[in-house]
Formats: structure tokens, sequence, C-alpha cells
């Protein structure tokens, strides 16, 4: 391997928010160092680092590992170019002034994936902003960003500027509600390839150094699941509770189990405002009066029973929910049976808080 072929790779690594022009031509690749059977990348950033560092910094590790003898062992290194010492890695020193506005920081988990946790998150955002709130939405789910999907933003790109020593991203606005995720930031078709420390330091940058300005509820799509990334979250965000999503079938309860645990571990003790059941039954649009219960019945009910936490509502599995989720317009915007669902879960949530 030579330092000409690894440059090459990394012309593959571009910033999302620079005009797509790669880390080569923007002068970030400052020294490339070949051992045996080793390849190490240092990376110079400006004074203020890039709100996008560890993401470009996974990148460009990924772009190695494709192309690199496999085995290789891979480091990537960052310097402050104008700076005698090294910065603190992003997100570690961010501050809470931007949720100083901010009424109620709530997350939206779920114990394991594929509920419809983020189908449920957008539209209780959207329902919220409709009974007049001001609401915004952090999708947390770095490694599935499905909120520029379902808002028809994929095509949109976050502002970032620099404010004194801090640089602030603003965040994106449609159906009345602030929006933010890492999807912004990728291409649709890139695969996001970090451990749990970027990951986890991503998503503070995309909470605390985004200007959410005065808003009476920020939602929280956290990832699914119970790992390193939520308890993170829970830790380094002023999360004032959470609520849970979770379909009828057992397989599914066994996980909720597991989040209501989790919240409820000494160390964490966030309370849990509710259990959402979502996918409750199936309604054919042409009956809207038949109820199907494909997934089993009530299973939701029985664990909120169980472990002392209201159930905020049944969702139904109606075909306008996932067309909206596709289209960009979701259900919450309608005043079908769907969206006046969704408007009665905001309600009960706002009346809770």
């Amino acid at each position: 391997m030579k330092e000409n072929e690894i440059m090459k790779w990394l012309l593959e690594v571009e910033h999302p928010v620079k005009g797509d022009r790669n880390l080569v031509e923007l002068g970030m690749v400052e020294k490339v160092e070949i051992g045996d059977n080793r390849i190490t990348v240092t990376l110079g950033f400006a004074k203020h680092r890039d709100p996008l560092a560890e993401y470009l910094i996974g990148s460009t590790k990924a772009a190695i590992i494709r192309n690199a003898p496999e085995g290789t062992e891979i480091e990537v290194k960052t310097i402050i170019k104008d700076a005698s010492q090294p910065k603190k890695k992003p997100g570690l020193d961010l501050g809470f002034e931007e949720l100083e506005n901010v009424k109620h920081v709530i997350g939206i988990a779920s114990g394991k994936g594929g509920v419809g946790k983020s189908t449920v998150a957008v539209n209780l955002a959207i329902a919220l902003a409709r009974l007049g709130y001001k609401v915004g939405l952090a999708d947390a789910d770095v490694y599935g960003p499905s909120v520029p999907k379902m808002t028809a933003t994929e095509e949109l790109i976050p502002d970032a500027y620099q404010e004194g020593e801090k640089e602030v991203i603003m965040p994106l606005e449609k159906y009345g509600v602030k929006w933010m995720s890492i999807g912004y930031f990728a291409k649709p078709e890139q695969a996001l390839i970090w451990r749990g420390p970027m990951a986890c330091n991503a998503l503070k940058q995309m909470i605390l150094q985004v200007r959410w300005g005065e808003l009476d509820f920020l939602l929280i799509d956290m990832p699914p699941g119970t790992g390193d990334i939520h308890i993170s979250l829970v830790h380094d965000i002023p999360m004032e509770g959470a609520v849970i999503v979770t379909t009828p079938q057992d397989v599914a309860l066994a996980d909720v189990e597991k989040g209501v645990n989790m919240f409820r571990n000494e160390s964490i003790r966030k309370p849990i405002f509710g259990l959402i059941e979502n996918m409750a039954w199936f309604t054919p649009a042409e009956h809207p009066q038949e109820k199907y219960y494909i997934f089993g019945k009530d299973g939701g009910a029985r664990m909120a029973e169980k472990y002392g936490i209201p159930l905020l509502g049944q969702i139904p599995i109606v075909q306008s929910i996932r067309e909206g989720g596709d289209s960009g317009e979701p259900a919450a915007l309608s005043t079908r049976p769907d969206g006046l669902a969704f408007a009665t879960l905001a309600q009960k949530i706002s009346e809770i808080l």
C-alpha cells in the first residue's frame, strides 16, 4: 500500500454539508502513515470542530476498510489546525444552553425494532403541534434515521453557523414541528458504521448543538433496545421521562420488560409516562368497524397493568398510516380515524405532563 493509493480511497469520503466535496479536496487529510499491517490517517479540523466530526471519522474508517487488505489495523486521529493542544472529543463538553427554553424532553423508546416507534414519534409530534403546542423532534436512531423520509425532507440540509466559541445547528421546520436527524447529513443509501462512543457523541451533538428555541415538548426518537447509546442518552441529556412503544405479540412484550427495567434501574430512575400499543389490530378501509387481532389482543394493556403504568393508546394497523409515512405526509395531518387516534394520544400525554 502507498500513500497516494490511500488518498484515492479517501476521495470517497464526502462532507455532506460542504457541497459534497471530499476530505482530500477540502484539505482535511493532514497525514497518512503506513506501517506493518497498519494504516493511520490524521484529519485536520478548524479551531471550532466540525459538528459532524464523528461522522467523518467513521466514514474515513469505512472507506479504508472497504479497500484495504483484510486484517489491516486502522486508526483515525484528529488535530486542531490552529491550536497547540487538542480539544476534547466533540459532544463531551456540550452544555444544556439550547434546552433552556424547552419545557419537557421526552424519550420515545421501544425494547425492539419493528414496532413502529418512529411512526408513533413523528405522528405524536405533529398531533401535539396541531393541539397548539410548540414541538421539536430529535431523531436519535443513528443506525436507521427515518424522520427525513417520513416528513419528505430528505433533500434538505440544516444550516450551521459559528456563534462565538460554539457551532450551532438550525433545525428544519415542517408541519409546525422542528426536526433534526443525523439522516440529513448522510446520503439515504449510506451505511453509518459507528462504534458506541462515536454514535453517542454524534447524538449529543444532534440534540445539544441545535437551536431549538422555545418548545413545550422535545421528543427524542430513541434507538430500539437497551444498550450503551440509551444509557448515555438518559445520563447526558436532561430527559424528563419516556413513553414506550410496543406491539401486542409476546416477543415484543418480552423486550418491553427490558425497557421498563432499564428506565427503573437505580442508576437511571426515569419515569415512564405510559405505554403505547401499536398495531393493536387491523381494520380494513372498506370495513372500518371490523377489527382483526393479527398480533394478539390486549398484550400492551396487560403489560401496562403488570408494571403499573398507563396505557396511553392503542393504534390500529391502517394502510393510510403506512402510506403517509412513505409519502412524507404523516397520518396525524388527517381527520381520518387514524389521525384522530394520534390526536387523542397527544391529548393524553399533554394532560399527564
